[in-house]
């Protein structure tokens, strides 16, 4: 097998001009802000309903698998600080088509990503102002935060500090007004632990619903790799990654099983509906005044935040597409303020396929775009899983500087975490969520057609220069004869 070597480009020789300008603090509150979106507010009753009380258990191995994957990422982040992170890994460690799938799939989720909350912003939208067209909202949410990514990365990471700021609190108030009436009052007879085997014991739906609600909860942790994209931009990423992973992984991890497990003892399991936030179900259970419009206002904000992340992380990918001779170089180029427009201006895509589909399909947009813009992110986890195991070996092999971050349990816990992964994935097959497979398959097949024939075209585009070349060289001998 060909060695497509083992040690990466300097950072800055191969992405010159992005400003190191995140600390940890930013770092940590990006990734939870991107993860902690709809999949949690509203997502959560989806997953009650698919695995009763087990749902506790199923939110738990998510969290599992998420901290595997962490430990992968950690490790391979601080040795590797850019923003094409775990694509240019892949690219370097496993093969060059690797790479390609992986940057283009996480690029396309993001895209359609960033179109899936958009779709939700206008549908929220409606609850203050139901006689506005979506498309309305849509064009000016977005307008505003592509002005937010344009002007610079500082900027990005303030409104995303701020964003995450909202709903972290928002949060942590649900836990200690829930705690306070569970624990601090008499709480009514419904309510308290013995929700969790009332109405068929804890596992209702059996092992397989707490399996497939695994599967619910990864969307949920979706967006806390944010943090190896925002390397290539962090200050002292040494330092910083770990930190900012480790506090990630727990904080999520606490908030989902405490907030769930809150929410399941105060309201009965069957009482959780797919249509409404279980969030707004609990306080309008405990009469919580403009308990829909308070609950409106913190979704909204979950929303934008993480169309906010997903449109830096998709603006971030192109532009490591680009710098790897992987698309246009013009997408590779930078404003004054370090910041890819180009890159930016293509990857708004989804804003628009949003609007074109919110237009078409007013009331189904939200799901379709969810469904095909699962596909990129799972299969990027996956291949951070199989990139570790070659990354590991290949560095060792070469001699590299002793890893200031190495994942526990190597190779085992990484075999472990991509196992979990790919029966998760296969899980869909046999559920509501099979688009993700009917969209994803076809898309990596597509990519890898459109790797060789650009792989083709680069060895003619070589050959005939180098013939040119040849040719030139052949003429000026000639002439110095002649001479």
């Amino acid at each position: 097998m060909k060695n497509h070597n083992t040690q990466l480009p300097n950072k800055d020789d191969a992405e010159k001009g992005l400003k190191r300008n995140l600390k940890t603090s930013q770092l940590t509150m990006i990734s939870m802000g991107c993860a902690i979106g709809t999949g949690l507010f509203l997502g959560s009753g989806l997953a009650i309903q698919t695995a009763g009380p087990s749902v506790l258990v199923s939110y738990a191995l998510g969290a599992f698998v998420v901290l595997l994957l962490m430990g992968c990422l950690a490790e391979m982040t601080v040795a590797h600080p850019t923003s094409g992170s775990f694509g240019t890994i892949s690219e370097k460690y496993v093969h060059p088509l690797a790479g390609f799938l992986v940057r283009y799939s996480y690029w396309i989720a993001n895209v359609l990503a960033v179109g899936v909350e958009v779709s939700a912003i206008a549908v929220y939208m409606k609850y203050w102002f139901p006689s506005v067209p979506g498309i309305v909202w849509i064009l000016v949410f977005a307008a505003i935060l592509i002005y937010v990514n344009a002007t610079s990365v500082n900027t990005f990471a303030t409104f995303e500090y701020w964003f995450s700021m909202i709903k972290i609190s928002a949060i942590v108030g649900f836990i200690l007004l829930g705690s306070y009436v569970l624990f601090g009052t008499d709480a009514r007879p419904n309510m308290g632990t013995d929700n969790f085997v009332n109405d068929g014991g804890f596992l209702p739906f059996g092992w397989w619903g707490m399996w497939v609600a695994v599967f619910i909860s990864l969307f949920s942790f979706l967006g806390t790799e944010m943090i190896a994209v925002t390397a290539g931009e962090a200050k002292e990423p040494d330092v910083a990654v770990p930190k900012a992973l480790k506090a990630t992984v727990f904080r999520l991890t606490t908030f989902y099983v405490l907030t769930i497990g809150i929410m399941l003892m105060i309201v009965p399991w069957k009482s959780a509906q797919v249509d409404k936030s279980p969030f707004v179900k609990v306080m309008e259970i405990l009469n919580i005044p403009a308990a829909s419009g308070i609950m409106n206002f913190i979704i909204l904000t979950a929303a934008l935040s993480a169309m906010n992340s997903q449109l830096y992380a998709s603006t971030r990918m192109m532009f490591s597409l680009s710098q790897s001779k992987h698309a246009p170089a013009f997408l590779g180029r930078l404003s004054k303020k370090g910041v890819p427009l180009w890159a930016l201006a293509v990857s708004t895509l989804g804003i628009f396929l949003a609007a074109a589909v919110n237009g078409l399909l007013p009331s189904s947009s939200y799901a379709f775009m969810m469904g095909i813009s699962m596909f990129g992110a799972m299969f990027t986890w996956l291949m951070i899983f199989v990139s570790h195991l070659y990354f590991r070996k290949k560095w060792e092999k070469s001699g590299g500087r002793k890893l200031p971050v190495r994942m526990l349990g190597f190779p085992y816990f990484t075999i472990l975490g991509a196992i979990l992964l790919l029966g998760l994935m296969i899980t869909t097959w046999f559920t509501d969520f099979k688009i993700m497979l009917q969209f994803g398959i076809p898309w990596l097949a597509f990519l890898s057609i459109a790797y060789f024939i650009s792989k083709k075209r680069k060895v003619n585009h070589h050959f005939a220069e180098d013939m040119a070349n040849s040719s030139l060289k052949e003429e000026l001998e000639e002439l110095e004869e002649l001479r």
